[in-house]
């Protein structure tokens, strides 16, 4: 049970933490109108996301081993909830807008018609998208640590 534990929170941090960070940092390339860095960064934000199903099933390990906790405890069908949501928002919202950005750069890079700087079409998509999914991934967490009836 420790095992399942103690892998549960160092595949969240590890593949977890990335699938967050990972959009934040191509915002910086967007802006930067690094199209190439764009592209690499939506493919990461993608496995990294498919990765932290990894999480979720050391998750149901662990939860299966406690005799204090269900899947019908609040907070844990709550934070699947909220981490469905948040890997649907990342798969069908930021990394699209995320690969669309990278064509876009690299039409504007090639015509040479890109302004520095200049935010591009889909950059608010990827912010907005990347801040929603960042933030029910805290509360998720909030709630493993909190556990609330």
């Amino acid at each position: 049970m420790e095992l399942l534990n103690t892998l549960h929170i160092v595949s969240g941090v590890f593949i977890v933490g990335p699938m967050a960070i990972l959009p934040m940092t191509a915002m910086r390339s967007m802006r930067a109108g690094e199209a190439g860095q764009v592209a690499s960064l939506a493919k990461s934000t993608n496995l990294f996301t498919l990765l932290s199903l990894i999480v979720v099933f050391l998750g149901f390990g662990a939860v299966g081993f406690r005799d204090n906790d269900s899947l019908a405890s609040t907070w844990i069908w709550l934070s699947i909830v909220l981490y469905a949501v948040a890997l649907v928002l990342s798969l069908f919202l930021v990394v699209p807008a995320m690969k669309s950005v990278s064509e876009l750069l690299a039409e504007q890079s090639a015509s040479g018609t890109r302004v520095a700087g200049a935010k591009v079409a889909g950059y608010s998509r990827v912010a907005m998208g990347s801040g929603i999914v960042s933030l029910l991934l805290v509360v998720v967490v909030v709630l493993m640590v909190v556990k609330p009836v």
